[in-house]
């Protein structure tokens, strides 16, 4: 009789997951019957406990939800800095247009090829960085975790238009910083009046931790159009020259390239949450899953 009680208990206890009664087998008949039975007990009190969970641990289910609606909306980032980069693309690529009478539409047109004639103004030129140099629209890798390169400055000078007689501002390239002053490029100081190709850009926001920019100051940490067009009286318009001249600036300084990290944000967000619900799982639902 106590023989099949202990089979019974046994099959029971395997039912729940616990197989430490199979050791118990060589165990005296009395043993057994009460290894079996505490280990029956102790399953079904397991079991009790597992399927309670209190409403702490239903709260710490926030970690893996939140985690997880962080990586679908990263998802969503990830697809709307894809269709920017492709429309950035894409109108880098059309043919130039007229410059706008109506300034107004320029804040449509950033990124926009536009054609311009004029006469520059090399005695109002202004000075844009300390940066490195753009290489097809790219910083040129170095494999340096410090700089992307050597450093120079994007030569900003004031063109005074031909059909208006309005003067606008031209990002005519970078130099290096050796060269920063005019005098050391005179060649490149052309004269007369010249036919620009340039990309249409919209004022810059300053970063938070970046000094303003002053109008008794000729260089700029980054382009600030409004200062910039109210020191030499120029609209607030900025070009950046898709084409240079020998001896001149280094032209297309029009970095078309956006930084795209969503993907790794999104598994990021993705790995934790999956973390935390296998966790929680293990703590409160099956202590013993995939052991």
């Amino acid at each position: 009789m106590l023989r099949n009680i202990s089979k019974l208990l046994r099959k029971t206890a395997c039912q729940f997951g616990i197989s430490d009664l199979r050791g118990t087998a060589r165990m005296p008949l009395k043993n057994k019957f009460s290894t079996s039975a505490a280990g029956c007990i102790q399953a079904v009190s397991s079991v009790s406990h597992r399927r309670k969970p209190n409403a702490m641990a239903y709260a710490l289910l926030i970690i893996p939800g939140s985690a997880f609606c962080l990586g679908c909306w990263q998802v969503y980032r990830r697809q709307w800095k894809l269709r920017l980069i492709n429309e950035l693309q894409d109108k880098m690529a059309l043919p130039p247009i007229e410059l706008p009478n109506d300034l107004s539409m320029l804040q449509d047109l950033e990124y926009r090829k536009v054609l311009v004639k004029g006469t520059f103004d090399h005695s109002k030129e202004m000075l844009y960085g300390p940066r490195p140099a753009l290489y097809d629209g790219r910083y040129k890798e170095t494999g340096s975790l410090v700089s992307s390169g050597s450093s120079g400055f994007c030569i900003i000078t004031p063109l005074k238009l031909s059909e208006t007689g309005e003067t606008i501002l031209v990002n005519r390239g970078w130099v290096p910083k050796k060269f920063k002053n005019a005098k050391t490029r005179l060649q490149g100081q052309v004269e007369g009046e010249q036919e620009i190709t340039g990309v249409v850009r919209l004022q810059e926001n300053r970063s938070p931790f970046m000094a303003k920019s002053s109008a008794q100051n000729q260089m700029f940490l980054y382009r600030d159009v409004e200062t910039m067009s109210a020191m030499t009286g120029s609209l607030p318009v900025f070009l950046d020259a898709c084409t240079g001249v020998p001896g001149g600036p280094m032209a297309g300084q029009t970095r078309v390239s956006i930084r795209n990290e969503h993907l790794s944000y999104l598994l990021t967000w993705y790995s934790l949450s999956f973390i935390t619900s296998f966790l929680w799982y293990r703590k409160y639902i099956n202590p013993r899953a995939f052991i």
